[in-house]
């Protein structure tokens, strides 16, 4: 009875141990979405684009504030419903 109790215990741990790992597109995403569009026009809508890029992205953003796509290639190749590009 020990036995199966220990290892409900284990696996328990183990399955609610991933909803505990901190992200680190989330808390990266901002600062660098920030530097990205702080010439934009549009810096708001820029900001949100950004954000959702980056997070789906896994923290890629490129440097600077334009071009430089070619260092996020996931960032790069996200396209828009139309087909024109997602991402900032």
């Amino acid at each position: 009875m020990k036995l199966v109790v220990v290892q409900f215990c284990i696996t328990f741990l183990l399955l609610t141990s991933s909803f505990f790992v901190p992200s680190t597109a989330d808390s990266s995403c901002g600062g660098k979405c920030n530097v990205r569009c702080s010439k934009a026009s549009q810096h708001e809508e820029c900001i949100k684009y950004c954000n959702i890029c980056c997070e789906k992205c896994n923290g890629c953003v490129p440097s600077g504030t334009y071009g430089n796509k070619d260092e996020c290639p996931c960032y790069r190749d996200m396209r828009n419903s139309k087909g024109g590009p997602k991402c900032p």
